[in-house]
């Protein structure tokens, strides 16, 4: 039962199970961390990670992002800073200011933010987009 035998787990793996915050969780306070997060309930506070960062279709942040991927089913509100991929699926509402590499959005979401394309490259040439998810060249 309790034999030396066993594999001993690699505790720090980066990649490995993402973090949750699972529904009906509340918190309030900043999050850094290496690994994937999911997030189902509702976050007050920043998020800082080299992974990726999903927000379920329950979930709900207000406050400033960093990630390399993030994909939306919930609810954003703040600064979105994603280096690589931002995927808005239908249920996804934002609201604030996205600098993303590539955008792909689902028809359904609402896209209320200003958004620039390129990651800081392209400043000068970001979209803005009215509730109905159309994107409109500023």
């Amino acid at each position: 039962m309790f034999s030396d035998k066993q594999k001993p787990r690699a505790m720090n793996e980066v990649g490995g199970q993402p973090n949750r915050i699972e529904k009906n969780t509340k918190i309030k306070g900043d999050i850094i961390s290496e690994a994937d997060f999911r997030i189902d309930g509702k976050l007050d506070g920043n998020v800082k990670t080299s992974g990726k960062v999903v927000i379920g279709k329950d979930g709900y942040i207000h406050g400033k992002v960093e990630c390399v991927n993030a994909d939306i089913e919930g609810s954003f509100n703040g600064e979105l800073l994603v280096s690589d991929l931002l995927s808005l699926k239908s249920s996804a509402v934002i609201e604030g200011t996205v600098s993303v590499s590539k955008l792909a959005v689902e028809p359904g979401a609402t896209f209320n933010a200003s958004c620039t394309m390129g990651g800081g490259k392209a400043a000068g040439t970001g979209f803005k987009s009215s509730n109905n998810g159309a994107a409109k060249a500023s």
